[in-house]
């Protein structure tokens, strides 16, 4: 298949990688940045925005075109998480979310008959979500209290998850729950649950330092019956489907971390050129020089490192390491390099109608989720010692 055969939007674009994103970061920046201090200030995606991002094509990236989606590969999800966090990471998130987790997981997991029923919603209309998180289980995953019993032909969970991203827009969440405690992390099993069915609701939305716009929710499961055919993998298997997604999902938010660095290095560069102290540009002094190429630098290792395990993905190869070692370096770096921006801009730095104190507020998410720093640095070392 090439990308021309591809009926999405996007797709007339693709098959140069580099036109792709440009094409992803031009509407970014026409359709996006407009809204990003509102949104930062609401809290909230506005719905237009979201169809917007449904009619380019970025939120069926990898959905195949039977499904109605673009066809196009994993690489294609980081290069347009990269190109929107260049403008809002909160938009590189919300796409991230459906396209290297939700869809991914699907893709891999789900039966034929899954997939012709929500593919084609999650390539028109249907937010995804992904359901792991509870209040005593964020690193230890699995120690979830989540519990899913058969009753006839259905499935009933019951329990509370926390800190799920997209939670307020999603109309489809991949819910993880035990159905046999006493086998540990072998009991726990993936569902396909829909918004409407009876005994699932979304409650509080937490009021977060950085990535404001993107929802971050509880989810209530009260009886909520799942019907058998909406296991995802097998059951006893959600293990299975959550290491293996999120591998991928640390890909994607190494990308929104190096496009949020990108665009404080920007910022910092275009406007030293324009800060001047004792009479001519900060950029004349040679410390300023010094500080902005070590961070360019580091904004291009990570690149490389993302772009790097994205496409050992794609070739089917092994990427579990590279996943961990491209997610801590590009949040490491996504912290420093905006930390330098808001340094660079002196006292504009720290107010907020400058825009590198809140990449600061996004950068720091890196660090906690899908798998905290300690998390890959432990994943890593497993490998290498």
């Amino acid at each position: 298949m090439t990308m021309t055969e591809v009926p999405a939007p996007i797709s007339q674009l693709a098959e140069d990688e580099k036109l792709f994103a440009d094409s992803v970061y031009e509407f970014a920046d026409q359709e996006i940045r407009p809204l990003v201090q509102n949104m930062d200030e609401q809290a909230k995606i506005p719905k237009e925005l979201i169809q917007k991002l449904f009619d380019l094509g970025v939120m069926g990236i990898e959905i195949p075109e039977q499904y109605n989606g673009a066809g196009a590969s994993f690489f294609h999800s980081v290069l347009a998480v990269e190109a929107l966090s260049r403008v809002d990471p909160s938009i590189g998130v919300f796409v991230d979310v459906q396209n290297t987790l939700f869809i991914n997981a699907l893709l891999r997991w789900g039966s034929e008959e899954l997939k012709g029923r929500y593919f084609p919603r999650l390539a028109k209309d249907a937010v995804g979500a992904y359901a792991l998180s509870e209040a005593g289980s964020g690193s230890d995953a699995f120690a979830m209290a989540a519990r899913a019993k058969k009753v006839g032909d259905d499935f009933v969970l019951d329990g509370r998850k926390l800190w799920i991203t997209n939670g307020n827009e999603a109309e489809l969440f991949i819910v993880f729950a035990n159905i046999d405690p006493e086998q540990g992390y072998r009991g726990i099993t993936a569902f396909l649950v829909e918004r409407k069915f009876p005994g699932f609701s979304v409650g509080k939305k937490e009021d977060k330092l950085g990535i404001r716009a993107s929802s971050t929710c509880e989810l209530l499961l009260e009886e909520c019956r799942v019907p058998q055919t909406n296991v995802l993998g097998e059951v006893g298997k959600g293990y299975k489907v959550a290491m293996e997604t999120l591998n991928e999902g640390r890909i994607g938010i190494g990308a929104q971390m190096i496009g949020l660095s990108k665009a404080a290095l920007d910022h910092s560069i275009a406007y030293s050129k324009e800060r001047k102290q004792f009479g001519k540009p900060i950029t004349d002094f040679q410390a300023v020089q010094h500080q902005i190429a070590r961070a360019a630098t580091e904004v291009e290792a990570a690149r490389l490192m993302v772009y790097n395990a994205a496409r050992l993905r794609d070739a089917g190869q092994s990427f579990m390491t590279e996943a961990a070692m491209c997610k801590v370096f590009s949040s490491e770096v996504a912290e420093r390099v905006t930390s330098l921006a808001i340094n660079l801009f002196g006292g504009n730095g720290y107010v907020k109608e400058y825009p590198v104190e809140k990449l600061w507020r996004d950068a720091k998410i890196g660090q906690i989720y899908e798998g905290t720093s300690n998390l890959q640095l432990q994943t890593i070392a497993k490998q290498v010692i």
